[in-house]
């Protein structure tokens, strides 16, 4: 399903851009939480179209800034309607082409070797605890969508203030994965 809504997202954002000037490639700047769907995408677009996609992962923040600052972009594709909103205002971004399409989902994951099994997460549940000695990764809690949403959660929560200093802060979703994942393979 995922597939087929990106699918739709990139070949509606990026129908303008070929319409305005035929072109043998298609610069998409995208959220890093895109990454897996969005080349699957890619690939099918550019067997179907003979056009290349090339895509520039990046927390939506960072994207719509580089956009801001001259960045050639055809498509941008946000994890975030702040960061959407924020290209509007700052007449990066065109309004009128813009698509709602996904929602995202907050979870909690841990290294692929570690001890958690089930987690009931509700208000004033001990994640510090649960952390131990570790960290918990996310992205920058002022400006990447995922450290956005989790921020706001945790506040909800209920569990923020004993959080905060265990945070570590990552420039997108991908390289919080990749935190979790690495520390996951060293023995402590």
């Amino acid at each position: 399903m995922i597939r087929f809504f990106a699918s739709v997202l990139i070949v509606v954002t990026i129908g303008a851009a070929t319409a305005a000037r035929s072109q043998d490639t298609i610069t998409v700047f995208a959220s890093a939480s895109m990454t897996d769907a969005l080349d699957d995408v890619d690939v099918t677009f550019t067997t179907r179209t003979g056009i290349k996609v090339v895509t520039n992962y990046n927390a939506s923040s960072t994207l719509i800034k580089q956009i801001e600052g001259g960045a050639p972009a055809d498509a941008f594709v946000s994890a975030d309607l702040q960061w959407m909103d924020y290209g509007v205002e700052k007449k990066v971004k065109n309004e009128s082409t813009r698509i709602n399409l996904f929602g995202n989902v907050l979870v909690l994951i841990a290294a692929k070797n570690s001890k958690i099994d089930h987690v009931d997460i509700k208000p004033g549940f001990d994640l510090a605890k649960l952390a131990g000695d570790g960290r918990i990764a996310t992205g920058d809690v002022k400006e990447v969508p995922v450290g956005l949403y989790a921020k706001a959660a945790l506040e909800k929560l209920g569990v923020w203030p004993s959080l905060e200093p265990k945070m570590a802060m990552t420039v997108n979703s991908r390289a919080a994965l990749a935190y979790v994942a690495r520390c996951g393979d060293q023995k402590r």
